[in-house]
């Protein structure tokens, strides 16, 4: 019988909770059918050391950005760091960038700033954008509106967990919603039913390891493998069955992503 594939497009393979036993991490992961894995740098100064954690395992792409909650703290990323960046052949995603006006709202212009250089080094370079919002859907649906006007750009709204409002406004942007643990938490029925209206085609599935773990994991380390839970959850909210929707969201993860598609297939 041919095991069931998927793909975590959300991850943080650097972070010590998972870099210190990689190997087992990444040979779970295997075990349980991610055959691919999305390691987010969320500050560029890190950059080196997550660029060499892909180049070091096959399954393992990259992405890079400034997080909105690093923006105040950080120097301002530049759009020539970032298109340099995107020449490496497993980079495959601009970010993760955003908005965060839950814990960081008094750098709320500097990040806004950030949002926008992020975004032009997406249009430019046909990455997707990849999206952290929280407690800020106002601006976050207005800056995505105004800047898609002045470009196309592709994007995935990462652990999706904001409202309706928001989903239609990125939806309507022709962009994607990732399914993460939160999806599958039991008190999470509203947001499940967000998830429900969109099309399934614009689903993707992550972990935001090591945070975030899905149940029957809920209050411990999060971790590739687990993308499975979420994912069982994801089927259950589409009514499909588990096989087809996994499928479905390989499909929108090649379409997506697809330079690690591309490099993929050419392996």
């Amino acid at each position: 019988m041919t095991q069931i594939q998927i793909t975590d497009s959300h991850c943080h393979l650097d972070f010590p909770e998972l870099s210190d036993e990689l190997d087992e991490v990444l040979a779970r992961a295997a075990r349980a059918g991610v055959t691919r894995m999305v390691t987010i740098c969320t500050r560029l100064c890190n950059e080196p050391a997550v660029r060499a954690l892909a180049e070091a395992h096959a399954p393992v792409f990259y992405a890079a950005g400034t997080h909105p909650m690093s923006v105040a703290d950080e120097p301002m990323a530049t759009l020539d760091e970032l298109l340099s960046l995107a020449k490496h052949p497993k980079f495959v995603g601009i970010g993760e960038t955003g908005l965060d006006y839950h814990y960081t709202s008094e750098s709320a212009e500097a990040q806004q700033e950030s949002l926008r250089t992020h975004i032009a080094a997406a249009r430019e370079t046909g990455l997707p954008l990849i999206i952290h919002s929280r407690d800020a859907d106002e601006d976050m649906a207005r800056i995505l509106r105004e800047e898609h006007a002045n470009g196309a750009y592709s994007c995935v709204m990462h652990c999706f967990s904001s409202g309706a409002d928001l989903a239609r406004a990125a939806l309507d942007l022709g962009f994607y919603l990732s399914m993460s643990g939160i999806a599958a938490f039991p008190r999470s029925q509203e947001l499940r039913d967000i998830f429900a209206a969109a099309p399934v085609d614009r689903i993707l599935l992550e972990t935001d390891a090591p945070y975030l773990a899905p149940p029957p994991h809920r209050g411990k380390r999060n971790e590739p493998a687990y993308t499975v839970h979420t994912g069982q959850k994801g089927a259950e909210v589409f009514g499909l069955d588990w096989a087809e929707f996994a499928a479905q969201t390989q499909a929108n993860f090649d379409r997506l992503f697809a330079k690690a598609a591309a490099y993929q297939a050419a392996a």
